[in-house]
């Protein structure tokens, strides 16, 4: 039920990646979680990795390539074997399938004691992975308003975005989002670009009045 009531409070990607890392990962144990965009013939149109441990850029990768990496063959096998929660490996996987599209989540666990009880659990919790997830796909694409910018933030901007206003320094940023210092210094540069600022401070100040980020 707590995991179940703090998804109703995701609103932008660092929201998902805080339930992701909290009430999600207390239920269901994980090292990474993928979300990805389902097209209507079931292929991957699009994942990302959800971790708080810092990765190799060649290991993401290999776990996010749409066409042969290992969520678009782990969907691939789902799909296989009846669209249900499953265990594939020591990768929790279910998904949700609609006309036109829909979603598919992997769940990389260390362990899994009790893969049943999980699969189940899993399962419970598809409908707020599904709403949420596609939901902040959609909120990317769209535009916020008095941005004087030609596009929206994306989610790895947001991201960068919600570490620096808890006080995170670029390396610290890094870690945790597994990319470089220099990529999340190229990452706040943009967001200086986009928001019409000069500096942290003022870019974290426009988010918050922008309603990007949490008071």
């Amino acid at each position: 039920m707590h995991a179940i009531l703090g998804a109703h409070g995701i609103s932008v990607s660092s929201d998902f990646f805080l339930w992701s890392q909290g009430p999600l990962q207390a239920l269901l144990p994980h090292a990474i979680l993928v979300c990805a965009q389902l097209g209507a013939d079931g292929s991957v149109l699009r994942s990302e990795a959800w971790h708080s441990a810092v990765l190799d850029p060649v290991q993401l990768r290999d776990i996010n390539d749409t066409r042969d990496g290992q969520v678009a063959r782990l969907a691939q096998a789902w799909r296989a074997g009846g669209r249900k929660a499953a265990v594939i490996g020591q990768v929790l996987v279910h998904g949700n399938v609609m006309a036109g599209g829909g979603s598919f989540f992997a769940l990389f666990c260390a362990s899994l004691p009790d893969p049943a009880r999980q699969a189940y659990v899993l399962e419970l919790l598809l409908p707020y992975l599904h709403l949420h997830w596609l939901a902040l796909q959609e909120r990317v694409r769209v535009p916020v308003a008095g941005l004087a910018a030609s596009r929206a933030a994306s989610a790895r901007e947001l991201e960068v975005l919600h570490w620096v206003s808890i006080g995170k320094s670029n390396e610290e940023v890094g870690q945790i989002l597994g990319i470089s210092g220099g990529t999340v210094k190229s990452h706040l540069q943009r967001i200086y670009k986009l928001f019409g600022v000069s500096n942290r401070t003022q870019a974290v100040s426009r988010g918050l009045a922008l309603r990007l980020l949490s008071h």
